[in-house]
């Protein structure tokens, strides 16, 4: 059980036409990151997402509902955005059968389905209540403040949905609460209603928040290792307490792509794993990456990668175009899964056709793999940045082990842009406007702001 990182196509002698990160830039990186692994290091009581994977308490409080639930209850409801649904979603996709949702109880194993509202878009939170029966449905609130505004506004439909059809008793019987322990508005309620309520430890943020219950409840719940899950994640946070670069992978990640954007201009990183099952985990990572990174100096200064979500290889077909032959602005991270040779064996059939007859023999593990490695290879010829995170299987262990390093990586990158990869302040402003707009008490001061802004000017209306 290992991971692996080749990053010889991120290097110079390795592409074309001097490009690529120097021996030099790489021995000075070394320094600059041992400084951003003290910075890390020192905040460890405030960054509580480092000793999620051994917090047996959260752990034993997230299976026993877990197992509250199974057998009473055939769908489960998550309701959430951002940290709050994409790490849950990244599980399930990775970790549970292809279509969890449209398999029978049988081929579940008796583990409920799963669906994640995230987004109040009012079509589709009526489409997923009505294909519900809500006597058989737990409800998950997962929120950190306990008071988003579109978290809670699928609270309140869900919950008068729920009242409507059970009563009142029932329905609470019915809700679980995954928030902060003693402050917000989910607290209060689950305090005053006595409604079961897992917590998220204050020092979490959301977008850290995957190995506590906001994604172990779920995943308990549907059957995924979780012990395994949180082993590989705690594997990772071990091997990462030293501050040699040679041997600190997510430190040599977050270096790499640090180098690339503000030494190369690779501003823009592309996450493409060669698995359909983790192709939820590259838009997980797009949030983790894009909102702690991207923030505002002291100077003024705006600093930060865009990261970009790709599959491979149904990519190959749409965006490697634009990596190949686009500006040379970006940087690729392949994720490839060893040991599929043997899977899919393609029958030889129309071997008098060139263009069908070398495929027989084949495997479409084989060909998977093959098609990584070549877009690669072409990648590097034409001088583009890439490097490749080699994973032994698609399972708990590794799935844990991924989601950590790249939390762990963004906690460096952000000492080594020297930006606090743990706030979000250029999301608050747009939902102060929000507050403002729909009558939140306190909004007062955003209202007079937004009132202030520009108006329409119909010179520019089509």
């Amino acid at each position: 059980m290992t991971l692996s990182l080749d990053f010889t196509n991120m290097m110079a002698g390795a592409l074309p036409s001097g490009a690529g990160i120097t021996a030099p830039e790489w021995t000075d990186a070394a320094e600059a990151f041992r400084a951003a692994h003290r910075q890390v290091m020192a905040k460890q009581d405030q960054l509580g997402f480092l000793s999620l994977p051994t917090n047996e308490t959260l752990l034993r409080a997230s299976v026993d509902v877990a197992q509250d639930t199974r057998g009473r209850f055939d769908d489960v409801l998550l309701l959430g955005i951002g940290g709050s649904a994409l790490g849950p979603i990244a599980l399930r996709t990775a970790l549970c059968a292809p279509q969890w949702n449209a398999l029978t109880a049988a081929q579940r194993h008796g583990h409920p389905r799963l669906h994640v509202l995230d987004n109040v878009d009012p079509a589709t939170i009526a489409a997923t209540l009505a294909r519900l029966d809500l006597a058989r449905t737990r409800v998950l609130v997962v929120s950190k403040s306990g008071g988003t505004v579109e978290t809670m506004a699928q609270y309140l439909i869900v919950r008068e949905v729920l009242a409507q059809a059970l009563g009142e008793e029932q329905a609470r019987a019915h809700l679980v609460f995954v928030t902060d322990p003693e402050v917000g508005a989910l607290r209060r309620i689950a305090r005053a209603e006595g409604i079961t309520t897992l917590d998220i430890p204050p020092n979490v943020g959301g977008r850290f928040s995957v190995f506590s219950p906001v994604g172990i409840l779920p995943a308990a719940i549907m059957g995924i290792d979780v012990r395994a899950l949180l082993g590989g994640a705690a594997h990772v946070t071990l091997l990462a307490e030293g501050e040699d670069l040679t041997r600190n992978l997510p430190g040599a990640f977050a270096v790499l792509q640090w180098l690339a954007d503000t030494r190369h201009g690779r501003r823009i990183q592309v996450l493409m794993p060669y698995a359909d099952p983790l192709r939820d985990l590259a838009l997980w990572f797009v949030q983790l990456w894009a909102e702690s990174l991207g923030k505002i100096l002291p100077d003024g200064t705006s600093v930060g990668p865009t990261p970009l979500p790709a599959l491979g290889a149904t990519d190959q077909h749409s965006q490697v175009q634009l990596f190949m032959e686009g500006p040379q602005d970006k940087t690729v991270t392949f994720i490839a899964v060893r040991g599929r040779e043997d899977e899919g064996r393609i029958p030889a059939r129309h071997g008098d056709i060139p263009e069908l007859g070398y495929l027989g023999g084949h495997t479409l593990g084989e060909l998977i793999d093959i098609e990584q490695r070549a877009t690669a290879g072409a990648l590097a010829a034409r001088g583009r940045f890439n490097a490749t995170l080699h994973v032994d299987a698609v399972d708990a262990w590794h799935m844990g082990a991924l989601m950590q390093t790249f939390e762990l990586a963004t906690a460096y990158a952000g000492a080594l842009y020297r930006v606090d990869a743990f706030n979000q302040p250029g999301v608050e402003l747009g939902k102060q406007f929000a507050y403002a707009m729909l009558g939140r008490a306190g909004s007062d001061a955003a209202r007079v702001e937004w009132d202030a802004l520009p108006k329409p000017d119909p010179r520019w209306r089509m």
